[in-house]
């Protein structure tokens, strides 16, 4: 999204000697962007003809603009999603909290049996890549398998009730469950790509449930991208400072 559909680029007010001046409004006075956004309009404006300078005066969106602008950006990504294995029909459900250790992988894996037992096929993606832990609480163990004709990862399938929990995880695919996985960023990201590309998911599954690390990282914006229309559910425990946590993640 460009900051003029934004909402962003407030104002560029033209001199007679060609020097322009742009008031740029900011969503935090701390963005992380600013460089960039900077950098971008000195080069956009700066390249029209006639123009002899560029002036950035900056301010802050109010909480309206701001609501608006975040509502424009996510609009626009939900109608450039990307595409996955995901069967279309598959309700997908994140479970997401802002602290650890609030019950969030309990509250999937439960979810996931209680809806495989009314007969439905059900799919887990265990999205914590650090802190797996999907795969024990199913009692699944072993390695994931792939097809070799398709080159796709073959999940981990387990029967509850009438019906099945197919599962990948980061904890199917270590030697060792106690293994530490020094990844960061885009390395993250990428793994949770492939979970979502690159498995043989069953065309038939009713519903997909994410386990996704605490926090708002790397994960959790990477899943919001390729999947925008996800619903979520946020765990947290009555503490007033894991609610509070809690709060930032449904932001």
């Amino acid at each position: 999204s460009d900051i003029v559909e934004l909402g962003m680029a407030k104002r560029a007010e033209v001199g007679l000697d060609g020097h322009v001046e742009v008031t740029v409004a900011l969503t935090t006075s701390g963005c992380p962007l600013r460089s960039q956004i900077q950098r971008d309009v000195r080069d956009r404006v700066g390249s029209i003809p006639g123009v002899t300078s560029v002036h950035i005066a900056w301010t802050e969106l109010d909480q309206a603009e701001k609501a608006a602008a975040m509502a424009r950006a996510r609009a626009n990504v939900a109608e450039r999603a990307g595409t996955t294995a995901l069967p279309p029909t598959a309700r997908v459900l994140m479970v997401a909290s802002g602290k650890g250790g609030v019950g969030k992988s309990s509250v999937t894996v439960n979810l996931a049996a209680a809806l495989a037992a009314q007969g439905r096929h059900i799919g887990v993606i265990d999205a914590d890549i650090w802190g797996y832990s999907v795969p024990r609480m199913l009692g699944v163990e072993g390695r994931l398998g792939g097809n070799e004709s398709t080159g796709k990862i073959r999940p981990q399938r387990v029967a509850v009730g009438a019906g099945t929990i197919d599962v990948v995880s980061m904890g199917l695919l270590v030697d060792a469950e106690e293994t530490a996985l020094m990844w960061r960023g885009l390395i993250l990201s990428r793994a949770v790509q492939h979970f979502l590309e690159d498995v043989e998911w069953d065309a038939e599954l009713d519903y997909v449930l994410i386990d996704m690390p605490p926090g708002t990282g790397d994960v959790q914006m990477g899943l919001a991208r390729l999947l925008p229309r996800t619903d979520l559910v946020v765990v947290t425990t009555p503490a007033v400072a894991a609610q509070k946590v809690a709060v930032r993640a449904v932001d």
